[in-house]
């Protein structure tokens, strides 16, 4: 682990720079020139494309159906097989903040369910970034596919639908409840429980439903008889039991167990877990699988299908325990596992087909900072690609009866979209391609540049660069890196998979638009490049080991022969507000000027400040505090914008409290705020992330441009 000072005096180390895309020499004129002014498009048109997610097909039929979120205003469209021309089922017409996630059909296809807004804070409050008197809530609610107004089932959020009857249970504080899908909703809870019961799944013919207990320090599977209104408890033990699911006969089910202990992620480095496989009607269970190592099998979290049965009764599974996220298919029979996406790549989304003989993924294979979607047989065999070229795919889906995949795809110019492809990989075309508003500047975006930087250790750094159109050699323009979040996040050669950092690329863009060369960096911790580069040593509060990939980033641009050098800042949110303020703490005369939204600024007050405990405790402690920003402050002198929602549920509000109140003390920085009442960490309104931008970009034009 390499301490402050170390990393201080990488500022002034020679730093090696290459790039694995070759510049375009006629780019750059020998003679300097002033640097022209670039007046861009408005921000409003570059963020005005409605956001795709929560893509999900029925049990059986032509359907899909997805959630857009257009301009704030979010609703469920579908779209029926073959021709999938796209439909609007819900009207909600206001930028009020409520999300709509964990959308899914009901046993026949006819009923769309789906949840408004988010999970409450600590304090038991509902997201109201609206502010509203009422007050708001999370709750359940559904829609007929044909069309009609939607209804409210209840308050509570993980609908499942039974896969036999017209009804669905849900969660609300840790409890199971049931409620009718004919229309006029009758909930009831489902049974009482110890604990809190979670990850609720229905066997095939919806008599049972198994889901997970957890009570603190341990969790049990129960499986709950509908008819006789019974709990059987499978094979309780002291460890932890999750995310169960029943075999394609219902005979079986299958789970995760991890260690039981206090305090402690379920999943998470240090750790083992096994595969357990129960009999269904008396509740035995057998391990079938073990983990090798102390890995903890995944990155943060858990896919959205962590465990699958397929075809010839094998359980699929993702695991990182070979140093790359890959699926693997296990023989329960034999404990026998092949991986079935071997190779120095990562995958992300999956899906089985109709007949759960084929894995439909997508993964950075053979194109590190994009995504494709592949399929490959479960039981072994080489993946084909269904989706090449210079495009991103994500979320497969496959409906029951049209020999098609649909899934979300973008490519540099293209903002996220749903599409539809063929099985075997052809006839791809896009589904509701008319939605892009005419005012999106399509044509004006520029193509990120992948460049690698070799940081001040030597490790290698991707990142992408947005030169502005008509870049020339001696320009003098302004630049700034933007720093993704996470860390646990990697940004693309294209319009990125998730809403957030969906936003960030169209800023980004913006920013290009307006003359600033851009550079996006993949700094280690983040995923897309292995096992070993996510666990990078002395990373965040072990001691900021990421933050010389941001000095090498800083480096590069004043290298750069259209760029001012001493005119480059930073941006970014969450872990890239935490790098930008400690750039700016560590390193003003490098980084000119700064926007952090919602950063960690004390790792040691985010670890709760224990103090006073063993020695090896207070070590931990004080090095969080020397990998932190607030550090630093007799170095910073660079002006900083902080915005902040006072909501978040991510980083305590109190992060940018004590910062900004540490930094008037000091008196010596000019600093800005931008705070939302209500605002949580991933804005919920559309109206706040252009406030937010054009907050940010006026703020680098006054610091950076004049």
């Amino acid at each position: 682990m390499k301490n402050k000072s170390v990393i201080r005096s990488f500022v002034r180390t020679t730093v090696f720079v290459f790039a694995v895309f070759l510049l375009q020499a006629s780019g750059f004129a020998t003679q300097a020139r002033p640097q022209a002014q670039t007046q861009g498009f408005a921000l409003e048109s570059v963020l005005s494309s409605p956001f795709p997610s929560s893509l999900t097909v029925p049990p059986k039929g032509d359907l899909v159906a997805w959630t857009f979120d257009h301009q704030g205003k979010r609703n469920i469209w579908v779209a029926k097989g073959p021709d999938f021309q796209a439909r609007e089922i819900t009207h909600f017409d206001q930028d009020d903040g409520l999300e709509i996630t964990e959308v899914s059909f009901n046993y026949d296809g006819s009923v769309i369910v789906f949840v408004r807004n988010q999970e409450a804070n600590r304090s038991g409050e509902y997201p109201n970034p609206t502010s509203d008197p009422q007050g708001s809530e999370q709750s359940v609610w559904a829609v007929k596919v044909e069309g009609g107004e939607p209804w409210r089932i209840g308050e509570g959020n993980g609908p499942v639908a039974s896969p036999a009857e017209n009804t669905v249970v849900y969660l609300l504080r840790g409890k199971i409840f049931v409620a009718s899908l004919d229309g006029a909703p009758k909930l009831q809870m489902l049974f009482r429980a110890r604990g809190n019961s979670g990850s609720p799944s229905f066997s095939p013919d919806g008599t049972k439903l198994a889901f997970s207990s957890s009570r603190t320090d341990h969790a049990f599977i129960g499986i709950y008889d509908m008819k006789r209104k019974s709990i059987l408890w499978v094979s309780p033990s002291v460890d932890r039991d999750m995310y169960p699911v029943f075999s394609p006969d219902g005979k079986q089910a299958a789970f995760f167990r991890f260690p039981g202990a206090s305090g402690a992620a379920a999943y998470s480095e240090g750790q083992s877990l096994a595969i357990m496989v129960a009999d269904a009607a008396t509740g035995q269970a057998r391990e079938v699988w073990r983990l090798p190592n102390e890995t903890g099998g995944f990155a943060q979290s858990y896919p959205a299908n962590p465990l699958m049965w397929a075809a010839g009764g094998r359980l699929l599974f993702y695991s990182e325990h070979e140093g790359w996220m890959h699926m693997y298919s296990l023989n329960p029979a034999d404990g026998k596992a092949v991986c079935l996406t071997p190779g120095e790549f990562e995958i992300e989304d999956s899906c089985l087909t109709p007949d759960l003989g084929t894995l439909i993924f997508n993964s950075n294979q053979g194109d590190v900072d994009r995504r494709h979607l592949w399929a490959v047989p479960v039981a072994g065999g080489t993946p084909k690609i269904l989706t090449p070229g210079k495009g991103l795919e994500w979320s497969p889906a496959v409906p029951s009866s049209s020999g098609a995949v649909v899934y979300l795809c973008s490519t540099h110019q293209q903002p996220a979209a749903p599409a539809v492809i063929g099985l075997q990989g052809s006839g791809r075309r896009p589904i509701a391609p008319d939605l892009v508003p005419a005012s999106f500047p399509l044509k004006d975006l520029v193509e990120p540049q992948p460049v690698i930087i070799k940081s001040l250790d030597g490790l290698e750094i991707h990142n992408q660069l947005f030169l502005p159109k008509g870049a020339k050699a001696g320009d003098k323009r302004p630049a700034v890196i933007f720093m993704h979040g996470g860390p646990i996040r990697q940004m693309m050669l294209g319009w990125q998979m998730r809403y957030y950092y969906h936003n960030a690329y169209g800023f980004n863009q913006y920013l290009a638009s307006k003359g600033y060369v851009v550079l996006s960096v993949n700094f280690r911790a983040g995923i897309g490049y292995g096992r070993a580069f996510r666990m990078a040593a002395g990373r965040g509060a072990q001691g900021a080991s990421e933050y010389q990939d941001i000095v090498a980033a800083g480096k590069y641009l004043q290298n750069r022969p259209e760029v001012d050098p001493n005119k480059i800042g930073l941006w970014g949110g969450s872990y890239g507000g935490y790098l930008t303020a400690l750039g700016l703490a560590r390193d003003s005369q490098l980084f000119a000027a700064g926007v952090d939204l919602h950063g960690v600024h004390d790792w040691s007050a985010r670890m709760g400040g224990r103090a006073g405990g063993g020695t090896q405790e207070n070590e931990a402690m004080r090095v969080a505090f020397d990998s932190s920003p607030v550090a630093d402050l007799s170095f910073w002198s660079s002006p900083v914008l902080f915005i902040h929602g006072d909501d978040d549920r991510n980083v305590d509000f109190n992060q940018t409290t004590d910062l900004v109140q540490r930094l008037r003390k000091i008196g010596r920085v000019h600093l800005e705020l931008l705070i939302f009442p209500d605002e949580v960490h991933d804005f919920l309104r559309h109206e706040n992330w252009l406030k937010a931008y054009r907050a940010a970009a006026d703020f680098f034009d006054r610091f950076l441009k004049k």
